[in-house]
């Protein structure tokens, strides 16, 4: 199926936008799919934008091609005109020119940083490791019952003592997403909860409550624990792509960090 007008106009803007094409760029080495007014659309373009059409899923077909390569032509001739009108001239429009060919070589550094420093699949497994111990390898299901104030946790144990339902008292939490299900926070690994509260919930026996309040930065917790069982693990390959893409983000937010520190900002 050829792709729609709009589709490939976001993949043209994408694509130029990354690779640093200008619409109105007027000579390029190698080879050329078309020539406009002796104005040369290189290949090079064309495979810019196939690329990012490769990065949604789109097969790269001579019919792909061709519809690229015909909006093209029709993007350069309008360039031309605005050019020709000299709307390139407008303080607006060079602002926006500026912002572009930033925003280009930002991607750039970024794409060269991450060619230089590749991660391995030793590393990624190692973190895959890490992550897997600090979220434990079982599931905890688990309601809890959040109050301001230490007091208000103390009397809702002595309620609970007394044979007050828990579903109930759960009513006057003040945690919106489980107030209305008795407090139940479903099935969760002890890496999901902030430590005070994973702390104290690992330490309970199936239908036991904790005795003495919770205190976390959300509050005072009363917690009793449903059940156990072992976590689902998923396996490296399923969360190998995100995993490094959640990696490289750190390096190079680290990177820059680094540059902002040396940048003399007035």
């Amino acid at each position: 199926m050829q792709p729609t007008l709009s589709r490939l106009t976001l993949a043209l803007v994408v694509a130029l936008s990354s690779s640093g094409l200008a619409l109105a760029q007027t000579g390029a080495a190698g080879a050329k799919v078309a020539t406009v007014n002796g104005v040369a659309i290189p290949k090079t373009r064309v495979d810019a934008v196939v690329r990012a059409q490769e990065a949604q899923g789109q097969k790269d077909t001579p019919e792909l091609r061709e519809a690229i390569r015909d909006r093209l032509i029709t993007l350069e001739i309008v360039a031309q005109e605005a050019t020709r009108k000299g709307l390139g001239k407008s303080a607006d429009t060079r602002s926006q020119i500026e912002l572009a060919n930033a925003n280009i070589l930002a991607q750039a550094f970024r794409a060269d940083y991450f060619k230089a420093h590749p991660l391995s699949d030793d590393v990624l497994k190692a973190e895959f490791e890490k992550i897997k111990s600090q979220m434990g390898d079982k599931e905890y299901k688990t309601r809890h019952i959040l109050v301001e104030k230490e007091a208000e946790a103390k009397e809702i144990i002595e309620k609970l003592k007394k044979g007050e339902k828990f579903e109930e008292l759960a009513k006057n939490s003040k945690d919106p997403g489980s107030k209305d299900q008795g407090g139940d926070l479903d099935w969760n690994q002890p890496g999901g909860f902030v430590k005070p509260f994973s702390d104290a919930m690992v330490k309970l026996e199936k239908g036991k409550y904790t005795e003495t309040p919770v205190q976390s930065q959300f509050g005072w917790h009363v917690i009793r624990l449903e059940d156990v069982r072992p976590a689902k693990l998923p396996e490296f390959n399923e969360v190998k792509p995100g995993l490094q893409q959640r990696m490289q983000q750190a390096m190079f937010e680290k990177v820059v960090t680094e540059l902002r520190a040396k940048a003399k900002v007035e």
